[in-house]
């Protein structure tokens, strides 16, 4: 790979793989659903969407801010996953039989661990309203929290007015948001992602008389259907009909998939898993690079070292079309020379890969190694260096 210097700051190399092609004729999925939107997290592209930025109600799907927010709160240290929340009488006489319930009790001492499974496996509103008032003093101020997740998310057609999606006209989001809630997630949280979302049943309250355990199933269609699914969040309600948000992984591919507006639970069932499965079918992810593998090096300005190597911190590579995989333009691009001191792992370049008929998608890559500040001869001839590339 040879770096091409620009008489501008933002520098190029250009690598192609394979001749460029003619575009690969797109896979096609139908769904009855008017809203959907499926992405890669393995390189950022998007696979299908339909009407994925227009406003809808979350119904239950929502929830996945509260169980965002609790994440984030716990992984900061403002809460703990064994710290007791009591239920409010209130709370209980609002929520017991309003929708999904995880059937807690009156005054009913409930560990915040136990409250997101109830949320996240059995849907429970009352679990979602009784988690947000034990860890913000109320709803309201949870939910402030929640659209303030939102604003440093930068999502911009959602806005919460609640902590559970009950249908309120404030209260809305787009498909294309709901995925980036899922995405940030399974990112920032992967340790509480895995302990929390993907259980099949959970048991909580008892029967009414016999006093026997409740156990529920999760609603989430994938489980059990499609290998390697793992989350997140169904919801319906009569305005929004039924909807689900959901990830799988095979083979190193994570997809996010969202589907809303469909008409009944069996329906959702089908479609969900149907789209899914084309998720992983239809497409197909091209190894362009390993993790570590250096796949360019870019010059330091007033560094110890010359120039840095570029690496992706994981494989690098592109979801095309099932049998198409030749035609890709690669072009490493950075904002060079990269100042020092830079440390190793630090994101500084990208890989720009452009397939025809294909959106161009951006591989983040990172400094293989440390390069420290230099000294004050070393930088005079990093400047030297640089004024020599710019010629």
């Amino acid at each position: 790979m040879r770096i091409l210097p620009a008489a501008a700051l933002l520098s190029t190399a250009l690598l192609v793989a394979g001749p460029l092609a003619a575009a690969p004729a797109l896979p096609e999925f139908a769904t009855p659903a008017p809203q959907a939107y499926m992405k890669d997290l393995s390189n950022g592209m998007v696979l299908f969407a339909k009407d994925a930025d227009r406003p809808m109600p979350p119904a239950s799907m929502g929830k996945m801010m509260t169980v965002y927010v609790a994440f984030d709160m716990i992984t900061r240290g403002e809460a703990k996953l064994d710290q007791t929340i009591t239920v409010r009488p209130e709370t209980w006489t609002k929520w017991h039989s309003q929708g999904s319930t995880m059937f807690l009790s009156v005054n009913e001492q409930v560990s915040v661990a136990n409250l997101l499974h109830g949320i996240i496996t059995l849907s429970g509103n009352d679990a979602c309203v009784t988690l947000g008032e034990g860890l913000a003093g109320s709803e309201d101020a949870y939910v402030a929290l929640m659209n303030r997740a939102a604003a440093k998310m930068g999502l911009k057609g959602s806005h919460f007015a609640n902590t559970n999606g009950w249908p309120d006209p404030n209260e809305v989001v787009t498909p294309r948001d709901l995925a980036t809630i899922a995405e940030r997630t399974i990112r920032d949280f992967p340790a509480l992602y895995k302990q929390f979302y993907g259980d099949t049943s959970f048991t909580w309250g008892k029967t009414l008389g016999a006093g026997a355990d409740i156990t529920q199933a999760n609603r989430n269609p994938l489980l059990g259907r499609v290998a390697g699914a793992d989350g997140l969040k169904t919801g319906h309600t009569d305005e929004a009909g039924y909807g689900f948000t959901g990830s799988a992984v095979q083979d190193g591919r994570r997809l996010v998939m969202v589907i809303a507006g469909l008409k009944s639970f069996n329906e959702r069932i089908a479609q969900s898993v149907d789209f899914m499965q084309w998720g992983f079918r239809a497409w197909t992810a091209v190894p362009l690079a390993r993790a570590g593998v250096v796949v360019g090096r870019a010059p330091v300005w007033l560094g110890a070292a010359a120039d840095v190597g570029l690496t992706g911190a994981t494989d690098l590579r592109v979801s095309v079309p099932r049998g198409f995989a030749e035609g890709r333009k690669v072009t490493l691009v950075y904002d060079g020379p990269v100042k020092a001191p830079i440390a190793k792992g630090q994101h500084i370049a990208d890989l720009v890969v452009a397939t025809p008929g294909l959106p161009p998608v951006r591989l983040p890559l990172v400094a293989s190694e440390a390069v420290a500040k230099a000294g004050a001869f070393g930088r005079l001839g990093s400047a030297f260096r640089t004024l020599i590339l710019r010629q």
